[in-house]
């Protein structure tokens, strides 16, 4: 980035049939106090009132539409091909960002020009915005992002066009787990670090993927992890399956018990991949 040109940030939402949440996305982004926001919303041909949500705040909106697509990944990809910013994001429908994210996440882009993305930390929200707990805060590691399936919180993840360039778009053969391979790929790149700020939150309802997939999510998300190296060679393949499987097995309160023993805290959401 030029000196003294002001950093801009393109951020792109995917959406379809998300009404019940949208309007308050799109606030969540549009009353940001940092003004260099680009903000692209890619529906996917919703029936539920998205596109009249969408003409009202359509003199904020950099760009929207609303037609049929090939899935959430090919929606991101048609946002970020549009999309003019030095730095990138997407975020859903159906999630957050909190005040001052997108200073924040400007001001450690310029603080640390050697950093190709950074994220944040994610709290986890119920239907009507309530708090339920935080995704798991860990610094980044590759090797363990790809045994463990350390997710890196996408709501909370921003990087630089540069690494796009490196790495290429989203691959829309993934309906799930596409976020976690395109951070994978980030991490093989380029430079990637935690600001330990929570900037997002990820709300957690009936209709998400993430709940209403949680077998095909977690399959997806190993599957994944093989195509970047894991194999049964490895004892994490193993002791992933015994904690998918396993842990399901016993009953919620024993679930938590075990959570707790992991360190992942009383309140730590586990994401499904993992």
């Amino acid at each position: 980035m030029p000196a003294g040109r002001p950093l801009l940030i393109s951020v792109v939402t995917p959406s379809f049939n998300q009404a019940g949440f949208l309007e308050a996305t799109l606030d969540s982004v549009l009353s940001q106090d940092f003004p260099q926001v680009e903000y692209l919303v890619i529906d996917g041909g919703s029936a539920d009132g998205s596109a009249d949500i969408l003409r009202r705040h359509a003199t904020r909106l950099a760009y929207w539409d609303s037609e049929p697509d090939r899935g959430q990944a090919d929606a991101i990809n048609k946002g970020l091909r549009r999309a003019s910013g030095e730095v990138l994001a997407y975020l859903n429908s159906d999630d957050l960002y909190l005040p001052g994210a997108l200073s924040a996440v400007a001001a450690y882009f310029d603080e640390h020009p050697e950093v190709d993305l950074v994220y944040g930390d994610c709290q986890v929200i119920d239907p009507a915005g309530r708090l339920l707990g935080l995704l798991p805060e860990h610094e980044f590691d590759l090797r363990r992002t790809i045994e463990r399936a350390e997710f890196i919180p996408q709501p909370a993840a921003f990087w630089r066009r540069r690494l796009l360039e490196k790495v290429g778009p989203f691959d829309e053969s993934l309906h799930f787990a596409m976020d976690y391979d395109f951070f994978i790929r980030a991490g093989q790149a380029g430079r990637v670090a935690r600001l330990p700020r929570t900037l997002a939150a990820f709300r957690l309802h009936p209709g998400s993927k993430t709940i209403a997939s949680q077998e095909r999510h977690w399959r997806e998300a190993l599957a994944v992890s093989e195509r970047h190296g894991l194999s049964p060679r490895h004892s994490w393949y193993w002791l992933r399956r015994l904690r998918h499987w396993g842990l399901r097995a016993l009953p919620v309160y024993a679930q938590r018990w075990v959570r707790q023993r992991l360190g992942r805290g009383q309140d730590a959401y586990e994401p499904p991949g993992a």
